[in-house]
């Protein structure tokens, strides 16, 4: 099959691209953002890539154009599809159709965290030498690509709430029709695509009405909004996770996260790793209970986590040898935030003996730098709680974009701790570099490139000492 891909370079139609000419189709594609290093993973592989939408680039002998969830009416590409009636479908409807179809799909839902608990539940498979295939929507460091058919029949996704496609404004998961769901945590988000909380429940129910009665399907053991979604109906079985409670419940050796245990069925398992943040103790027992479903002991499963390096842009540090630690990561969500904050501010800080857990210690510091870029975030739907998401910090830096529909000087007034913002990174960059001593720590925060300003930053640091 000829299939030619618009919105090739997103992550998740850049994988898909790369799992179709892996199974043998000819590929190429066209998108706006030509750029590395997607674009170089893509040329690798032998797809041609055309700079735009052009219609010219859309080859005459083209048997399928996949069109992303980006792509809308009035683009010149989606126009010309339409005008001459050339097959079209969605990437999810793709993918469905020619990598999921008959196989076992473990996929891996939620407002947060599925990135990190896909890419741990399809580590774990793959230590256990289960050879999974998967699609990830980032680059787990314990593999090399982003994307891949494996080599049995099991398959980790992603699974994604947004939506499909502009014909097309189901939430993308329900393509996939897995045998075992991770539905991680719920909350609002995408407030672009759904009005309410109801209208995103609604859509995770569409997905468990397609787990068969042999699937089972992991969810968190005290989350409402998760209750109110099975309360909708559930056939297939399930398990749960949490502190307490729940079917495979963990328990913290190390406040800031890095030792902990799981306990199932009376047996208790110990997982000491890089990792911090009581966020990926959470993801880290889903994706042991979606492992134990295809047969993976805890055992096994806790030595394959024991050995997880992360995802890129996941408190991906991105200066090694620096006095001045500077990560970069994905948070943009008010519950985010604060969780990543929390777990790097147990990191940092960790009391000694006798030392109440107001003190600080010499390990520094910790600066929190934020770009309020989702469409979710712009809308101004969490602008109430952000001030409280960032208690864990003891300073503030805001990137204040111009399409922001809200002030932010209101959240910097509610801060507990020292805010301030900036319309220029330039300028956002050197009140960081001024403000910085060494032995803190700075985590920054963006959804997005931030004008790549985590590895600017850092090199601003390195040349002031």
């Amino acid at each position: 099959m000829k299939l030619h891909i618009l919105g090739i370079c997103g992550t998740f139609m850049g994988s898909l691209a790369q799992l179709a000419k892996a199974q043998g189709h000819c590929v190429s594609g066209s998108d706006t953002g030509v750029y590395p290093p997607m674009s170089d993973q893509l040329r690798q592989a032998g797809i041609t890539l055309t700079e735009g939408f052009d219609p010219t680039g859309i080859p005459d002998d083209v048997d399928m154009v996949v069109i992303g969830n980006a792509m809308a009416r009035g683009n010149p590409s989606v126009e010309y599809v339409l005008e001459r009636g050339i097959p079209y479908t969605s990437g999810p409807q793709w993918l469905g159709d020619h990598i999921l179809n008959g196989r076992w799909v473990l996929a891996v839902a939620g407002t947060h965290g599925k990135t990190t608990t896909a890419s741990m539940l399809a580590w774990i498979l793959d230590f256990a030498g289960m050879a999974p295939g998967y699609l990830i929507g980032g680059v787990p460091q314990n593999f090399t690509v982003s994307a891949r058919l494996g080599e049995t029949p099991f398959f980790v996704i992603e699974a994604d709430e947004y939506d499909t496609a502009f014909f097309d404004k189901r939430s993308k998961f329900v393509h996939y029709h897995p045998r075992t769901l991770v539905a991680n945590n719920l909350e609002f988000d995408h407030a672009d695509i759904f009005p309410d909380l109801a209208a995103i429940e609604r859509q995770f129910h569409h997905v468990i009405r397609t787990v068969p009665a042999s699937g089972k399907i992991i969810r968190p053991a005290h989350c409402e909004s998760m209750d109110r979604v099975l309360g909708m109906g559930c056939w297939s079985d399930l398990a749960s996770f949490g502190s307490e409670g729940a079917d495979w419940q963990w328990s913290l050796k190390d406040q800031d996260g890095s030792a902990f245990s799981v306990l199932h069925q009376n047996d208790s398992y110990e997982i000491n790793w890089s990792l911090c943040g009581l966020h990926n103790v959470s993801n880290a027992v889903a994706a042991m209970a979606a492992a134990h479903h295809v047969g993976v002991k805890p055992d096994i499963a806790a030595a394959a986590l024991s050995q997880f390096q992360s995802v890129k842009r996941r408190m991906e540090r991105v200066n090694p040898n620096d006095r001045v630690p500077v990560y970069d990561d994905f948070a943009h969500h008010p519950t985010a935030i604060a969780t990543t904050l929390a777990g790097a501010r147990a990191r940092i800080h960790k009391p000694e003996s006798g030392e109440s857990e107001t003190e600080r210690t010499t390990a520094g510091r910790l600066l929190a730098v934020l770009e309020p870029r989702s469409n979710t975030m712009k809308a101004g739907v969490h602008k109430d709680t952000l001030a409280g998401s960032v208690d864990a910090a003891d300073a503030t830096f805001w990137f204040e974009p111009e399409n922001l529909n809200w002030s932010i000087s209101d959240v910097l007034e509610s801060c507990a701790s020292p805010a301030h913002a900036y319309k220029n990174t330039d300028e956002l960059i050197q009140a960081v570099v001024a403000y910085a001593k060494p032995n803190d720590t700075i985590v920054v925060m963006s959804n997005g490139g931030f004008e790549n300003l985590p590895r600017r930053l850092a090199h601003a640091l390195e040349i002031v000492e």
